[in-house]
């Protein structure tokens, strides 16, 4: 079972927004095993619009397409359906009559005739209903393939998915089981993970494929397979997992879905009594973002406070100006004066800081750029450790707040 997703809108050519869309529907096909084949972004363009049609009915079964349903003369997603499937529009009175409804309780405006265009739809087309808003979902098919058309607001999109296409998908074809399970491991490079694992990947049965996807401080390894037979699929990947994370059992933090770094490191908390503050300079405040993401961590997490200034790590943090005088402000010294500082501050147990130059200039440090000390604060003392990220800017700041998360697990496991 193939699908393709195509979504129409300038837009997202020119990179006004994410293509938020084409993610959820990828994830949603690939749980009622629809393989997504392809995903391509066009102009709202007739030509465009057919030759990316026509070009999808040879390749998949379904076609879901999202966009170009909005009532200005831009959107052209109705009429170039009914060019393709050689059909025409016609007044579907529910549409209409949700429309008019939808105008009278959300506008004071009077009811245009572009609005009115929202309730023509293709004669061949089965309605799926928009409770959200105006521009209905259409199932259209030609020969073996269906075309869905969905409008491109995501809140609108998402319940269309799963209240009308996912079920008729579901009622309409046989589909095989496919099954993803993917190991989260932190601190170590892909190569470094691949000369680890390198003889068990060489043994996976043809049906097992695993994947690569590294990211800032992490990788995650995904096993996948499809068949028929649900409890062999399972059963076949499970077995490989289990021997995967023996392998790596020194890095791997869980597994996608069941548990994040955060709820770990919340649960130490949370079972040992202790509370953690934190203080970012380089960072900019994403490992508290990260932390606060979670629910729950208000039961061990006290607060933060980003000293990014360096007269703000001494005026308000407390951190000794001719300690920065003398060693920096991107220093072990200053790094472990913040952690101790944060500690006392919130009066929490454990503190997490950082200090470096995440670039592209060094501002008032001597280190080069790339260069982050992260200090963590304990009961039974502060360490220290010193990076070198390199560049860019993102990859500096994301790698320190991983690592920093990294470095906060290992210590209170030690206590």
């Amino acid at each position: 079972m193939l699908a393709e997703i195509i979504t129409i809108g300038d837009e997202i050519l020119i990179g006004q927004i994410v293509d938020t869309n084409s993610v959820f529907i990828s994830k949603e096909l690939n749980k009622i095993g629809v393989q997504v084949y392809q995903i391509t972004s066009i102009q709202d363009e007739r030509s465009h619009i057919l030759e990316a049609f026509a070009n999808a009915e040879k390749k998949v079964n379904i076609v879901i397409v999202t966009g170009g349903l909005g009532p200005t003369k831009d959107d052209i997603t109705k009429e170039t359906f009914c060019e393709f499937l050689n059909d025409q529009l016609i007044e579907d009175k529910v549409v209409l009559k949700h429309v008019k409804e939808l105008y009278r309780k959300f506008t004071n405006h009077p009811l245009l005739p572009e609005s009115l265009h929202q309730a023509s739809v293709p004669s061949k087309a089965t309605v799926l209903h928009n409770k959200h808003g105006s521009a209905p979902g259409m199932w259209m098919e030609k020969g073996n393939t269906v075309f869905v058309s969905l409008p491109g607001v995501p809140y609108e999109m998402k319940n269309l998915m799963e209240e009308s296409v996912l079920p008729k998908i579901v009622e309409k074809f046989n589909r095989p089981f496919i099954y993803h399970k993917t190991l989260l491991t932190i601190g170590m490079g892909e190569s470094e993970i691949v000369k680890i694992i390198h003889v068990w990947a060489d043994a996976l049965q043809e049906d097992i494929k695993l994947a690569y996807l590294p990211s800032m401080g992490r990788v995650r390894l995904r096993l996948s397979s499809k068949g028929k037979k649900e409890k062999e699929v399972r059963d076949a990947v499970d077995d490989e997992m289990g021997k995967l994370h023996l392998l790596l059992k020194d890095i791997a933090i869980g597994y996608e879905g069941e548990t994040t770094l955060v709820q770990q490191i919340a649960e130490l908390f949370i079972k040992k009594g202790k509370t953690l503050s934190i203080v970012e300079s380089c960072t900019g405040g994403k490992i508290a973002e990260i932390i606060t993401a979670e629910s729950g961590v208000s039961a061990f997490f006290k607060g933060s406070m980003v000293a990014y200034a360096t007269n703000i790590k001494s005026s308000v943090l407390g951190v000794d100006k001719k300690l920065i005088n003398k060693y920096s402000v991107v220093s072990r010294e200053v790094a472990e004066e913040m952690a101790i500082q944060s500690n006392k501050v919130f009066e929490t147990d454990y503190a997490i800081s950082t200090t470096g130059n995440a670039g592209p200039t060094k501002g008032d440090a001597d280190d080069e750029v790339g260069t982050v000390y992260i200090s963590i604060a304990s009961p039974k003392g502060v360490f220290t450790e010193k990076f070198d990220f390199g560049q860019p800017r993102e990859r500096v700041i994301g790698r320190a707040t991983i690592k920093a998360l990294e470095l906060l697990q290992k210590e209170i496991l030690k206590n």
